[in-house]
């Protein structure tokens, strides 16, 4: 299982209805807003490393307040 944490930064008007649209999203397991340089924090699971691009092309970056995403992709399970 591959985990990947996608770092948000979202329009301030929008992330309560970015939170909540993420939240829906099948293949996103997690999703907190955070204080920081980002405002949302998702968490994506997924069996191979090769889903995790089309998912955040896909699913997240195309979703109406998200200005820009720092993706995290942790190393496979031994």
């Amino acid at each position: 299982m591959i985990k990947a944490f996608v770092l948000i930064v979202v329009d301030p008007a929008e992330t309560q209805r970015v939170f909540e649209q993420l939240r829906a999203v099948e293949g996103i397991s997690e999703v907190y807003q955070v204080m920081g340089p980002y405002d949302i924090v998702a968490v994506i699971e997924a069996s191979g490393i090769t889903q995790v691009p089309a998912l955040i092309s896909q699913h997240v970056r195309v979703v109406r307040g998200i200005e820009s995403t720092t993706t995290c992709v942790t190393f496979p399970d031994s």
